[in-house]
């Protein structure tokens, strides 16, 4: 599928839903993707948030096209932490551990991490992220600190052939990001993003449809 017929089943969902298309943005995911395909698949049609899981595999694409929008959306390791100032915003904050060694970081290289905390709303053991029940010690504690700035929440649907059935989940994030005041809410990937979109989806990370 081609990035302008995603993007028009994103505006068509969120019309669906009484939303505006325009508050809704496609991250382009593109691990696995050498820069040509990335400027045949997705740049040719403007500029998009670009998406990256690991931080080694982002830093060469990176610096091939400088001044584009760059996300990380995979767990992120603390010893990678110092090589991720180039990114807009991660997706992936996921513990308390990790807040507190990026809030050490950024006091020690001047910058702000504009971050997302990842809520494992699934339950699945194999996933990062906080539980729901965690949030309302965890967050507040996350927003004091020094270097990182909130932006919102992320989840990760199961996978599954029947998007409906995890439209609780993201109907649930979008929740918890009203409760807490967050403007941004990241879910919804290639097979469920429309689902996702529906409930309230600011942000979707898709790669699978643009890259088949």
């Amino acid at each position: 599928m081609a990035l302008p017929q995603v993007l028009e089943r994103i505006q068509a969902a969120a019309r669906r839903a009484g939303r505006d298309p325009g508050a809704i943005r496609l991250v382009a995911v593109t691990k696995g993707h050498p820069p040509q395909e990335i400027q045949d698949k997705v740049l040719r049609y403007g500029h998009f948030p670009l998406g990256e899981s690991r931080v080694q595999e982002a830093l060469p694409k990176m610096a091939a096209f400088p001044g584009l929008e760059w996300h990380l959306i995979g767990p992120l390791q603390r010893n990678k932490v110092k090589f991720c100032s180039g990114f807009r915003l991660i997706h992936s904050l996921d513990s308390l551990k990790l807040a507190e060694y990026m809030s050490k970081k950024a006091r020690e290289m001047g910058h702000t991490f504009r971050v997302l905390v990842e809520v494992n709303l699934s339950l699945e053991p194999q996933k990062h992220g906080f539980l729901e029940s965690q949030l309302t010690h965890a967050l507040p504690r996350i927003r004091e600190m020094e270097g990182l700035e909130v932006q919102g929440l992320m989840t990760i649907a199961p996978y599954t052939e029947k998007p409906q059935t995890v439209r609780p989940i993201f109907a649930q994030l979008s929740r918890l990001a009203d409760r807490f005041d967050l403007p941004e809410r990241s879910m919804g990937m290639s097979g469920d993003f429309e689902v996702a979109v529906e409930e309230g989806a600011t942000l979707v990370r898709i790669g699978r449809a643009l890259f088949e």
